[in-house]
């Protein structure tokens, strides 16, 4: 333990693959790194959560479907109840509205493709973990990879999502402009990503972890984990 450098869990599930690169994601912004198991019960004293990117279970049931009834999910979701921060990337989104922490689902791309590009993302709302640095209509430029990542919802659960401001992100086009050309897997409304009711939980499909290091490629998640450890250090010290 690092004393006044938050401790920021990464959660590995059978079959993820982006673990490393989310801790890596931590320590090169400033925050101490924890390696958390699926399988434990315990975590460890972390001041926020990342569920990041894979195949947990191989999506063998439904994309996250099975890692959201994994052991650590039930300390997460007393966790996240609490209002710690708790950040899902692309399979961690999946597993977070599998859990129905978050709303909506994950289904099969439009294309019925595995996308793997640089996407631009718009920034919705900056009452988020993630977003608390940030300003609405800001954009960030980061890496999607997915098959999975159209997010759907019913007509009840989108118009929540849409009256309650629980869109936290959405693809857009260089210019900050939402359309069609601009949506890489037919997600409704262009959504990329949604926080709960209190902003402590967000999901989102594109990889901020991969973009954070300007030797390989965007900077547009350094902006998204300096806000995850700022949340995570005003949570430590309440």
């Amino acid at each position: 333990m690092i004393a006044g450098v938050p401790r920021v869990g990464v959660v590995t599930f059978p079959g993820s693959l982006d673990d490393r690169d989310a801790l890596r994601a931590v320590a090169t912004m400033g925050g101490e790194p924890v390696a958390l198991w699926h399988a434990d019960h315990d975590l460890h004293g972390v001041d926020a959560v990342v569920l990041p990117g894979g195949f947990s279970y191989g999506d063998y049931l439904r994309a996250g479907a099975l890692a959201a009834r994994a052991p650590l999910m039930q300390e997460i979701r007393a966790f996240a109840g609490r209002g710690a921060p708790v950040l899902g990337i692309c399979n961690g989104f999946q597993i977070l509205c599998e859990a129905e922490l978050l709303p909506g689902a994950l289904i099969r791309n439009a294309s019925l493709r595995f996308i793997c590009r640089e996407v631009t993302l718009r920034v919705e709302t900056g009452q988020t973990a993630v977003t608390r640095g940030l300003e609405p209509g800001e954009t960030l430029r980061i890496p999607i990879k997915h098959g999975e990542g159209q997010w759907v919802a019913t007509p009840e659960q989108l118009a929540r999502v849409e009256d309650e401001g629980l869109v936290a992100f959405r693809y857009c086009s260089n210019a900050g402009i939402v359309d069609d050309a601009s949506n890489p897997n037919g997600a409704t409304h262009n959504i990329a990503g949604v926080r709960n009711e209190a902003g402590n939980v967000v999901g989102l499909m594109p990889h901020p972890e991969h973009a954070v290091d300007p030797d390989v490629g965007p900077l547009g998640g350094q902006a998204l984990f300096a806000s995850l450890l700022e949340s995570a250090m005003a949570g430590a010290r309440a």
